[in-house]
Formats: C-alpha cells, sequence, structure tokens
C-alpha cells in the first residue's frame, strides 16, 4: 500500500525542535484520534457541545469556565476582541468597520513582543486591538508596565513563553497585580506551557494555551479563566472568530486529551536526560563539537541537547549544518534559535532511540563531509 509520503512525495521527518506547528507540532494518543473520529462522524448542537464540554473542562482544572477554540493564536485573537467588544452587539459586527470610540489599547512588555512564527502584534490587531509597549527589550518592571496604562487600555497581555525576553522582565503574579490596581483584564498567553491551572487559579482573567503542543490533542486551543470574560470570548463566534472556528472532531479530541493529560504520568525532565546521555557522550567525541544539557529558558521540566560547533575547527557554519539537515530525507530539525552564536538544540521528546543514532550519524557525515 502506497504510504502518504510515497503517494505526495512527501520526505519523512524526525522532529528534534520541540511541539512545533511547521512540523505538524505533535501526534495523539489512539484515543483521541478515535475520539476525533467519532466527532467527525456524528452531528451535535454546535452550542451546546462548545457549552458542556467547556463546563467539563472547568470542572477538570478548577477554574470558572472554559472554551475549545481553534488554536492558540485564534484564541489570543479572540480575548482581544472579547477585551473591546465584551457585551456591546453592534461593535460584534463592526469592530473593524471604523476607529473605536472604546478602550482598545493592549499593554505588553516589549520584551515580549516576539513572532511565534507569526507576530504577536499580529494577533493583537486580528482582535481590534493596538498595542502599547511597555518597558525596553531588556527590561519591564512593573512600574513600566503601570505607567503604559491609561483610560484606553483594554487588558494587559503576559507572553509566557521561552520566545520572550526572561531577564529583568516582571512575573504573570507582578502583571497581575498591575491589572488589578488598574481594575483591567489580564490575558495570558500560555501556549506552550505545561501547567493548565496555575494561572487561572492565581487570578488572571483568560489564560489560552495551545491544544496540540504539551496537551497532545489535535489541533485546537483552549481559553480558561473568568466566567465573564469567557462569555464574551464565546461571543467572538458570532464575530472575528467566525473565520476560525473549531471543528466538533477539535472540540470532542481535545476534552478527551485534556482529561488523559491530568491523569497519565509525564515524561520528567530526568527521563530525557537519560534518554540522550549516550547521544551526548558520541557528540563529544566528534572534533569540532562539544554538548551538554541544558534545561528549557521559560522554567519548564525539559531537558534539551546544547550543541556547540566550533566553525573553525569543523569548516561549517552552524546555519549552514542545520539547513543541510533540513534538506536531507528525512529532514531533520533542530532548534536552531540561536544558530548565530554556533549553538543548536536537540529536543528528544518526539524523538525514538534509533532516531537519535541516526541524528548523531547524519550529524558526523556532515561535520566530517562525508559522502
Amino acid at each position: 500500500m502506497t504510504s502518504v509520503y510515497e503517494q505526495y512525495g512527501l520526505k519523512k521527518v524526525i522532529n528534534a525542535s520541540g511541539r512545533m506547528t511547521i512540523l505538524g507540532v505533535s501526534t495523539p494518543s489512539a484515543a483521541v484520534v478515535e475520539r476525533v473520529s467519532y466527532g467527525l462522524n456524528h452531528y451535535f448542537e454546535i452550542g451546546d457541545l462548545v457549552n458542556k464540554t467547556g463546563a467539563h473542562i472547568a470542572r477538570l482544572l478548577g477554574c470558572e469556565s472554559a472554551l475549545v477554540v481553534s488554536c492558540a493564536s485564534a484564541g489570543l485573537a479572540q480575548c482581544v476582541a472579547a477585551a473591546i467588544v465584551q457585551d456591546d452587539d453592534w461593535l460584534l459586527h463592526n469592530l473593524h468597520i471604523q476607529p473605536l470610540l472604546v478602550a482598545d489599547e493592549i499593554v505588553m512588555a516589549k520584551g515580549h513582543n516576539v513572532s511565534f512564527g507569526a507576530p504577536v502584534g499580529t494577533m493583537v490587531a486580528l482582535g481590534g486591538g493596538r498595542l502599547i509597549e511597555a518597558g525596553y527589550a531588556n527590561e519591564c518592571s512593573p512600574q513600566q508596565l503601570s505607567a503604559a496604562v491609561t483610560t484606553q487600555t483594554a487588558a494587559i497581555l503576559y507572553i509566557k513563553s521561552h520566545h520572550c525576553v526572561q531577564k529583568s522582565h516582571l512575573s504573570v503574579q507582578q502583571a497581575l497585580e498591575v491589572a488589578q490596581q488598574h481594575g483591567v483584564p489580564l490575558i495570558v498567553d500560555a501556549a506552550a506551557e505545561e501547567d493548565l491551572q496555575a494561572w487561572s487559579a492565581m487570578g488572571a482573567d483568560l489564560v489560552i494555551y495551545s491544544g496540540a503542543k504539551a496537551i497532545e490533542g489535535p489541533t485546537s486551543g483552549l481559553v480558561i479563566g473568568k466566567q465573564q470574560p469567557v462569555e464574551w470570548v464565546k461571543r467572538q463566534a458570532h464575530g472575528i472568530g467566525r473565520a476560525m472556528k473549531v471543528g466538533k472532531e477539535g472540540i470532542l479530541g481535545l476534552t478527551l486529551a485534556i482529561e488523559n493529560y491530568l491523569t497519565q504520568q509525564k515524561v520528567t525532565g530526568a527521563q530525557m536526560v537519560e534518554k540522550m546521555t549516550t547521544f551526548i557522550a558520541q557528540l563529544n567525541g566528534l572534533q569540532g563539537i562539544g554538548a551538554q544539557v541544558v534545561w528549557d529558558s521559560a522554567g519548564r521540566d525539559i531537558a534539551r541537547a546544547e550543541i556547540h560547533i566550533d566553525e573553525k575547527t569543523t569548516g561549517r557554519t552552524t546555519s549552514g549544518l542545520v539547513q543541510a539537515l533540513k534538506s536531507g530525507d528525512p529532514a531533520i530539525y533542530f532548534r536552531g534559535y540561536k544558530a548565530n552564536e554556533g549553538i543548536i538544540e536537540v529536543d528528544v521528546r518526539s524523538v525514538s532511540a534509533s532516531e537519535l543514532v541516526l541524528i548523531f550519524t547524519c550529524l558526523r557525515r556532515q561535520i566530517n563531509q562525508e559522502k
């Protein structure tokens, strides 16, 4: 039987970069796939499905309310629109028609204005917001965040991500205190985070997750938080949310994935270290290569192999190596965020033991200029 790869002329991929959208994020369990299939093959009253699965998820997570959306980016855009539109029926249908006469500024630390594959600012604009940066690229204190809040502020946005500047930036708790002082909602974009309860329990008004990253559900997103703000997000199904609606299969698949995520034992960082110990030792045997264990910069329990490339010794640029391995078959994808510093990282969560051997073999071949 012809495989999908053969039918469409696709290359197989070894995903050593982590839960990345460009590679399809993750591979859901068989039970989740079965639930998605069930959703595809049955009819539901969608409003009822949205409300009752949301109530079920909220009970599981101990929060006031929850809503499944199509993805985390859509969740961000809809949360921004919800903070601006609230209960205004006319504005719901006319958000982008004319200049807004209501508060529409979304205040965020400058060091959080990142691209995750698309700019955060684009999602804010899609939701009708005007992004206001607080502080500087290398620092943002509670005082600096507070100084950016005005009567036109609709919400404060906090991006909890390894993409963001980590040093000299305020915490989620501090951002929440600023939001509460000014009487504006706090939106936390925690797309790839593993803790589904901390920030809602802390008091954040809206918290956004990717359904396909840590939770390993189908392509989807999750918005949780306080009852009223989540209801405002639901209303966006009749506004900008119509263009980014989630299907019945996504709702059911993510709901089950959350149930499983909360009960199943997770792979620990220590287990990741054990998995790549031999791999790191092999890398350190290559001339011009140094490898070590590093931990996730955003504080998650994720260990990775950090590989330092001595470009003079190897005669290869780090970016060239990354591109060469992407261009192979199978295509090998590393985390190349620090390639300009001569560093690449290997995330082993989605890599099998045999694939680690293949990664080493292909990297050695490139370093040694073997054919």
